[in-house]
């Protein structure tokens, strides 16, 4: 694939959050940054003229831009920070590490105490974040601590010690924000039962919560306790009003590398993650261009190796999509849930991302390219003996059983040709019958390029079900072409592909590009037959509401029509004025009939 200019780059890049690094001729990195919207915002350096020198020398050396989408603008600033401290590119702020983002920690004791921390420790404790403002971890702490009672001081609660007497309780005890487990007032299953609602907080996860304080509101409110009962519904609401900004990290996945695939029929696209203590530092995209029938499983584990040896990988953890043998030295996991998964989830979203842009590219700048992998993909689709090049659409319309009319489009190479599209008005077929009339139109039109010796489809496509395929099917087998034109049926409620003779509807994927063709093809010709019935409607109108009058015949009323274009002048005008055109005796007629 030839270079891609900076122009088709931004014109593929996506309306979605992210990170976007830029790089040199020589493939040096050059800035990395964040947006909201990563289109937009890159789009801004190229469209203005920059105010620094820096930035306008900067942005005259780009000559490519790579991204990764995140779900959220926050989780862009957290990767950001990431992909600068590891390649320092020379155009960022530099960035030192105690300067970091803050994280919550659940720390291991008895009696777990909870706070904000820049530091993380090894010592078991848990971290949550990191969080892109200490505002945001105080909020979801003040939140934490307003429904559930914990502990504040430092002291060592053993069993010993609070057996002892060892300590008192303090004031946050007789203020209600702890139940004071210094003095053995509170067990720990209790506390714990407590952490684990505010684990699941903290994670986003409330419904566990919610649900034990609902069902303590309605006991409370049972036993008449109403004043406990409306504290509890305080604490209910709370919860369901506050919602937690999601992150894309978690600090107890360390030095893991995560490995997603995607593939059509002619390429594959590998997403590669790195992983240090739950931070994503970086993030590549590889496209492998098949040879023989190769399945994902035979393109990954190639993948594998060429990537971790390109980036120098250490890590002794991978996670993949399936189990795959990789060595004796590696361990495999297959995330089926929970944060795992979700960055599983997260590498294969960036994958389809990068799959997309570059069909975009290649659509700009390698059409051909473009034509003949939506051409193979149909073929592989719809189980065709050869490429779909031309490709011919029909259907019928009328509307309450008047004015039968057919339409049939053309695309060529999976573009629109409306040089060869084709109205039909019905000749054979009185009164509403999709069928009848379907098997007319096909009869019509391909008796005609027989006759003419004219290039025939290698695909039809009928709008409608096993009907109007079997009428149209009718129709080839009279003009012996059945075989030599393959041919479908569509049928709009469930998007059911139909195939002759064969009761068992095919489903194609709701995003397929086979079946968003077959869809474009089918709206088209609605388009195209519509307009065509809503124009021969109109006509029939004009011409009756003018017939209609004594003495006034069809060609009298083109007539009319030709000179004032429509009915609405026809009443305005003056009886001299319409004497010019269709004489006076008529004229005298249409005057008197309209006012």
């Amino acid at each position: 694939m030839p270079q891609v200019s900076i122009e088709i780059q931004l014109s593929t890049l996506p309306n979605n959050p992210g990170v976007y690094q830029f790089y040199d001729a020589d493939e040096k990195i050059l800035y990395v940054g964040k947006a909201k919207n990563l289109k937009k915002r890159v789009a801004s350096y190229f469209g203005k003229n920059h105010e620094y020198g820096k930035t306008r020398v900067m942005v005259k050396k780009i000559r490519h831009i790579k991204h990764i989408v995140v779900p959220t603008e926050s989780d862009a600033l957290l990767l950001e920070n990431n992909l600068i401290k590891e390649y320092r590119p020379r155009y960022n702020v530099l960035l030192k590490d105690d300067k970091t983002y803050p994280w919550i920690c659940i720390k291991k004791e008895r009696f777990p105490r909870i706070f904000p921390t820049r530091k993380l420790i090894k010592d078991g404790s848990e971290y949550y974040g990191p969080y892109t403002s200490m505002k945001t971890v105080r909020t979801l702490l003040d939140l934490v601590k307003g429904v559930y009672p914990l502990r504040t001081c430092n002291y060592d609660l053993s069993q010993e010690k609070i057996a002892a007497g060892k300590y008192k309780a303090c004031l946050e005890f007789h203020l209600g924000n702890c139940k004071a487990p210094c003095e053995g007032l509170q067990n720990a299953e209790e506390y714990h039962r407590q952490i684990e609602d505010i684990r699941e907080i903290i994670k986003g996860n409330f419904k566990t919560s919610l649900q034990y304080f609902k069902h303590q509101m309605k006991a409370l409110a049972v036993d008449m306790q109403f004043e406990e009962a409306q504290r509890i519904k305080d604490k209910i609401m709370v919860l369901e009003n506050y919602q937690v900004k999601s992150t894309i990290v978690n600090p107890k996945i360390n030095n893991v590398d995560v490995f997603t695939i995607i593939s059509d029929e002619a390429y594959a696209y590998v997403n590669f993650l790195q992983l240090s203590h739950g931070s994503i530092y970086r993030s590549n995209t590889m496209e492998i261009k098949k040879k023989l029938d190769e399945s994902d499983e035979e393109l990954l584990q190639l993948a594998i190796v060429e990537i971790r040896q390109r980036f120098e990988s250490q890590s002794k953890e991978l996670y993949l999509p399936f189990p795959l043998e990789v060595g004796p030295d590696l361990k495999v996991t297959v995330p089926q849930l929970g944060d795992k998964k979700k960055i599983m989830e997260f590498s294969e979203r960036n994958a389809k991302f990068f799959r997309q842009e570059k069909f975009k590219q290649i659509k700009i700048i390698d059409p051909d390219r473009h034509a003949n992998r939506i051409m193979a993909q149909m073929k592989s689709d719809l189980r065709l003996p050869a490429l779909p090049r031309h490709i011919e659409c029909f259907d019928n319309s009328n509307i309450q059983g008047s004015h039968p009319v057919a339409a049939c489009v053309v695309f060529k190479d999976g573009k629109p040709s409306k040089k060869d599209y084709r109205h039909f008005n019905i000749k054979t077929v009185e009164g509403p019958d999709d069928f009848a009339s379907m098997e007319e139109v096909v009869s019509r039109r391909y008796k005609r390029l027989l006759e003419e010796g004219e290039p025939l489809p290698q695909l039809i496509i009928i709008d409608g079900g096993k009907g109007q395929l079997s009428s149209a099917v009718k129709s080839l087998d009279f003009l012996g072409l059945r075989g030599i034109i393959a041919v479908i049926g569509i049928a709009k409620r469930l998007e059911e592909i139909f195939f002759p003779e064969d009761p068992i509807p095919l489903y194609l994927d709701k995003k397929s590009e086979s079946l968003k063709l077959i869809q474009q093809l089918r709206n088209e010709a609605h388009r195209f037959g519509i307009s065509h019935h809503r124009n021969k409607r109109s006509k029939a109108a004009i011409n009756s509401e003018l017939e209609g009058i004594s003495g006034i015949g069809g060609k009298t009323a083109q007539e009319l029509l030709k000179n004032y274009k429509s009915v609405k002048r026809i009443k305005e005008a003056s009886m001299e004025s319409l004497a010019k055109t269709v004489g006076m005796a008529k004229a005298k007629k249409i005057y008197e009939t309209f006012h």
